[in-house]
């Protein structure tokens, strides 16, 4: 056989091994033909890419990343520097271990992080486009989908997108018909040969356009037939769907923004600093270089006797050769343990992070994570929090707290005791209710009381399931509805069933059946919904439940003094953050009602003015109400949601809400967890639909805050491109809020408003953003940290906070129930919203003032050091001659200085948690750089410079011209280095110790430790029996015992000592007299007394004219689906009347809001077009076809 080419050979072996250990590289992309241009399209697998390295690129990137630090090419420069014997002194391995060391070090450091953070969803990550997949009820969407058929009649299925869009409520997809016909039979989905024509990937969550061609017919394809990535299946056994996008490709993740490196500010300041030390070095060496020269042409012809010079070599090559050798021996003014140090301080402060009891939820068992350990310090600076609403500050749970029927307000929690609902067997166990009286009422038969839970029994779109026997199951499109259904099934009125024309009820124990004639449905404009039924008894009833501002103008007079009665509770209610509702009803004439009905059905089949005649129609018959009452439902806050908001604002940390939800949801949420308040001045609401109208908009609030400036926008100019100059931080007379819309966000991000709109959100105490794209979300942030250049940290728990997460300088992932996307992609991650507040005030400031502490001392250690060896060259005649010991050099950052300042670093405390949390004014100092700047680090410099001259000069005369006890000389060049150092390491290691504010054993330990093994490494190197082992690395011999037994020695040190931490003591001494900080006060405090307990929380009693209108549905169009009787699953079980008294049974409510089994659109399944393009128009006719 002839013998394979090496070429070829490498070819295969390439092939073979991809093949083998990389199967899912072979597949990474799905090809597609594009007919029309004859061109080959590629789809991106649906593996999606949380990671920044994989096996191939991790070394080059990684070192790519290193080398971006200046200092990390410094000392590579230097490394190549030391390998020329006529420039170095050192050997080359005393910087390439160091070197390799930080390098190991941070790799395997970064490793771990990118591990973490890689995701979890390897069971999808095949799924390829064109591929036809089934889920099942409660998995998660993981690719576009084309919904094809489903488990429900007319192939319904139910979706949550809270991750997509914030809201909680349910929506409804349809497939075609044509594909719903399909079924489950896997042999038909598998011949599925159908063509989709569509959009390319967009960002767009509220429109898709395509077609499908499919038996040579073409059918139109919108939102309403695609399930997205991010959904969630709810209520719906199973369906099926064809891939359209996967990976990347898939709109949630379109907007979910590009990984970035992130950095701390103070990485980015360290950058600035080490160019700044750079220069100085240069400056240094300089220097000394002059004067070698000088002193070779002075005074280097009297030493050429026994130092003869090299041909050639003059003195300017002299100075051009001492020049780099200064260079090495005085790099330590930047040394590379600084790095290694700070990554190990980094990991413990994430440590204590995960390790903090008081951050872990028992609920779930979820402890707090920091998913990144390069980001520690910068928790400390934060000033912007950007927050979503849904799943964050809330629970997405909706519960009924107190209603006010007939003028009477129930539901006060007087005692801790619940109300026994065992008369009731189909009560719902979980709900809890503490006011005794309203069950009295019901039991004493209260007319009033019946019928106000009658009408909550009878005026919703909930739907009711019963597999067995007195089991229910409500699904409510929206869960603030099924919260007031559930309150009527507990006190005795259970909705048990429905069908399109009637709705069964059981009241206290008997069943009854009305007849359902009509549903005056929900909008966002009626703000109201009624329904009219007929008792069994042939009454005609109207019952109607809505915003009270609009049910009170659709009073009876006659109820004049009930409103007022009901005006004062529904303004406790709104007062306590509760969402309101009035209840109205009236009795109909029989005849009259015939005649509305008759004219309903004209205007319902009409094409002309419709939707204005049937407003009519219903503003007519819902008049002359008469009040029933009003409920109180609390969407429920995370625990300790109103008291984080409350002291991370004492703080001067800003909140801003980014929420996909309504604003009427995300306005009540701002009042309920006190982001937004009574006492404001204002609550501006920008709401604009067009440029103009947002910037008048814009222009009218700044005018009402700030009159004489306020009409004037500030110039593009002013801040310029690349953030050369931040937006200053102003002051306003008062409080103020902002409410915008998403629709005018996006006008208020373009170039002519943007810095209006931020001017006007920073003037602003709390700010809410609602209708949010993800996009958006990531928008706003990349706003503030551009022109205000301040520190951001978004938290949210879905994946439409992802882009948010992403762009922040900090990103925090709450492991909620919308899933692991968020955690996924943040920095931190925690339960509960509550956590924040410990994770910023403790271990974030903790972390940032450790780091600070750490770095003034590591500069002014090394600057020491390094200075002495620039004063000692004036004295050596330039040579490059090291002032210590050779071995005290290379241990002295990595043995004798270390652990000290490490353990600052890791231990040291201003003032505890305790006092933290009581004074949150001492987070101020971080978000103002306070504590490390380059003001501080020049500070830092020249204490370094005073110190040095202290201990070169003060050893210098002390040993100059001086004898021992014996007579004997000690002015020599070993007992000078060794006088030095010793002097040297004692006055740092009194500096730490005047730095630590908080001792413990493990401090004590590494300050006394590291001065005993000084001494010991000394004596031991100094010794007799290292220099016979080897005289040239250990030439110092029997230096240690002949000058550490002189009085005069360390009469030295002591003298040296003092010199160096006199300026320091006698400095703050004075400050903390004359202008102390807040924290030298409570650290006062701190010593005097024990902390004072928290405050406790009073509920204080308040009212508030201010009221929710939430929808009870989020969707217009559910009461002519129920009436149609296409949402219906299954007909309803046989079902004994009354209440059993056999025991109470499981019964189960979903507080999600599970969607009613129905669609909100009846669009017709199977319109076929002509055309592949599908316009808006086409769209029009088909849903006002006149067949419907």
């Amino acid at each position: 056989m002839a013998r394979l080419c090496p070429p070829v050979c490498i070819v295969f072996f390439i092939c073979w091994f991809l093949y083998i250990f990389c199967p899912h590289f072979i597949s990474l992309f799905r090809w597609s033909y594009d007919w029309t241009t004859n061109t080959v399209l590629k789809h991106k697998t649906n593996a999606i890419k949380t990671s920044k390295y994989n096996p191939f690129t991790f070394l080059p990137l990684n070192l790519f990343e290193q080398f971006q630090r200046i200092a990390n090419a410094y000392f590579l420069f230097l490394l190549v520097l030391q390998v020329i014997p006529q420039i170095s002194s050192l050997s080359w391995f005393t910087t390439v271990v160091p070197l390799v060391l930080v390098l190991t070090v941070t790799a395997a450091k970064d490793a771990t992080d990118d591990i973490v953070s890689k995701l979890r969803g390897e069971k999808w990550m095949n799924v390829q486009v064109g591929d036809i997949i089934k889920l099942e009820n409660n998995q998660f969407v993981t690719a576009d989908l084309m919904l094809l058929s489903s488990s429900e009649p007319l192939n319904l299925v139910y979706i949550e997108t809270a991750e997509l869009d914030g809201e909680t409520n349910l929506k409804v997809r349809q497939a075609l018909t044509v594909t719903g016909d399909l079924g489950e039979d896997v042999e038909k989905l598998a011949d599925f040969n159908g063509e989709v024509r569509c959009e390319p990937p967009n960002n767009r969550l509220d429109r898709f356009m395509g077609t499908l061609t499919y038996a040579g017919q073409k059918y139109p394809l919108d939102n309403e037939k695609v399930l997205l990535r991010g959904c969630t299946l709810r209520n719906t056994q199973w369906c099926f769907g064809l891939v359209l996008f996967g990976g990347p490709e898939t709109k949630l993740m379109q907007n979910c923004g590009k990984t970035t490196f992130k950095r701390t500010s103070i990485d980015r300041l360290m950058n600035v600093l080490v160019l700044c030390i750079f220069g100085f070095l240069a400056f240094m060496c300089t220097v000394l270089a002059i004067g070698n020269c000088f002193w070779e042409l002075n005074e280097g012809s009297n030493f050429t006797a026994f130092l003869p010079r090299q041909d050639g070599n003059e003195a300017t090559f002299s100075a051009f050769l001492a020049f780099w050798s200064y260079v090495i021996i005085l790099n330590t003014v930047v040394p590379i343990s600084l790095y290694v140090s700070v990554e190990i301080i980094r990991l413990g402060n994430s440590f204590y992070i995960d390790w903090d009891g008081k951050m872990y939820h028992a609920a779930n068992d979820t402890p707090a994570e920091a998913r990144t350990t390069t980001l520690n310090e910068e928790l400390g600076q934060i000033q912007y929090v950007f927050s979503d609403k849904t799943g964050t500050l809330t629970q997405n749970i909706m519960t009924f707290n107190k209603c006010s029927v007939n003028g009477k307000s129930y539901g006060e929690v007087t005692d801790s005791y619940k109300v026994d609902f065992s008369f009731n067997s189909l009560a719902d166990p979980r709900f809890v209710f503490h006011d005794h009286s309203l069950v009295e009422a019901v039991k004493l038969e209260n007319p009033e009381v019946h019928a106000f839970f009658r009408l909550l029994a009878l005026c919703h779109t909930v739907m009711a399931e019963e597999k067995r026997e007195g089991e229910l199951f409500y699904l409510a499109q929206s869960p603030d509805e099924g919260a007031l259904v559930t309150a009527a099934r507990n006190f005795g009125f259970v909705f048990r069933s429905r069908t399109p024309d009637s709705v069964s009820i059981v009241e206290m124990g008997r069943q009854r059946s009305y007849e359902l004639l009509a549903i005056l449905d929900f909008n966002n404009v009626r703000k109201r919904m009624s329904v009219i039924v007929r008792s069994p008894e042939g009454k005609l009833s109207l019952y109607c439940k809505g915003a009270d501002t609009i049910i009170y103008e659709r009073l009876h007079r006659s109820c004049s003094k009930l409103m007022d009665v009901t005006t004062e509770h529904l303004n406790e209610f709104a007062g306590e953050g509760l969402r309101t509702l009035a209840l109205a009803y009236k009795d109909l004439d029989e005849e009259y009602f015939n005649g509305w009905k008759r004219r309903h059905h004209e205007v319902s089949t009409s094409l002309d003015g419709r939707e204005g005649k049937l407003d009519e129609l219903y503003e007519e018959i819902e008049k002359d109400l008469l009040l029933l009452g009003a409920t109180a439902v609390e969407d429920k806050l995370q625990d300790g949601v109103p008291q984080t908001i409350e002291l991370l604002s004492k703080a001067h940390i800003k909140i801003w809400v980014l929420t996909g939800d309504k604003q009427e949801t995300a306005e009540n949420i701002g009042y309920s967890c006190n982001l937004l308040r009574e006492e404001m001045n204002e609550v501006f609401v920008v709401s604009g639909n067009s440029p103009e109208d947002v910037r008048q908009e814009l222009r009218n609030a700044l005018t009402s805050m700030k009159p004489e400036e306020g009409s004037v926008f500030p110039p593009e100019s002013t801040l310029g491109n690349g953030g050369v100059k931040a937006m200053a931080d102003e002051a306003v007379n008062g409080e103020y809020g902002l409410v915008i819309n998403g629709h005018s966000l996006a006008y208020a991000l373009e170039r002519g408003s943007e810095l209006a709109f931020l001017r006007l959100a920073c003037l602003c105490k709390a700010v809410i953003c609602c209708r949010v794209t993800p996009l958006q979300k990531a928008q706003v942030v990349e706003l503030v940290k551009k022109h205000k250049q301040a520190v951001t940290l978004a938290i949210g728990d879905g994946a439409n906070d992802v882009s948010m997460i992403k762009a922040a300088h900090i990103g925090v992932g709450i492991s909620g129930q919308e899933g692991m996307q968020a955690v996924l992609s943040s920095d931190y991650s925690f339960a509960q919203f509550r956590f924040l507040q410990r994770l910023l005030l403790v271990h974030g400031r903790w972390s940032y003032l450790r780091m600070c502490k750490f770095l003034r001392y590591f500069f002014y250690k090394n600057f020491t050091f390094t200075f002495v060896h620039f004063w000692y060259a004036f004295f050596c005649g330039f040579s490059a001659q090291t002032v210590y010991d050779e071995w005290f050099i290379t241990l002295y950052n990595l043995v004798y200085t270390a652990l000290p300042v490490l353990g600052m670093s890791l231990f040291d405390q201003d003032v505890n948690d305790a006092w933290s949390f009581q004074h949150p004014q001492l987070y101020v100092p971080g978000q103002l750089n306070l504590y490390f700047s380059k003001k501080a680090f020049f500070k830092c410099a020249l204490h370094s410079c005073y110190s040095s001259l202290v201990l070169f000069f003060i050893p210098y005369a002390a040993v100059h011209d001086t004898v021992r006890d014996d007579g004997k000389d000690v002015a020599d060049y070993q007992s000078f280095a060794l006088l030095t150092q010793t002097c040297l390491l004692f006055a740092v290691t009194i500096q730490v110790r005047e730095e630590m504010s908080y001792w413990t054993a493990v401090n004590t330990f590494f300050v006394l430790g590291s001065l005993a093994m000084y001494f010991a490494v000394t004596f031991t190197m100094y010794s007799d029996g290292m220099f016979l082992t080897l005289p040239s690395a250990f030439p110092f011999i029997g230096t240690g015992r002949n000058s550490l037994n002189q009085p005069n020695i360390w009469l030295t040190i002591l003298l040296t000592s003092i010199l160096c931490v006199l300026p320091v003591v006698t400095y703050r001494f004075l400050f903390i007299q004359l202008c102390p900080t807040i924290n030298d006060k409570v650290q006062v405090r701190q010593a005097k007394a024990t902390p004072p307990p928290p405050p406790r929380r009073t509920r204080i009693r308040r009212t508030s004219s201010r009221r929710s209108g939430y929808a009870f549905s989020h969707a217009q169009g559910y009461g002519d689906l129920v009436t149609s009787g296409r949402f219906l699953r299954r007909p309803a079980l046989p079902r004994s009347s009354g209440f059993s008294h056999a025991g109470r049974t499981t019964t189960s409510f979903s507080p999600m809001g599970r969607s009613a089994g129905y669609s909100p659109t009846g669009r017709p399944q199977n319109a076929k077009v002509s055309d592949v393009e599908v316009t808006s128009l086409q769209m029009y006719k088909t849903i006002r076809d006149p067949a419907l």
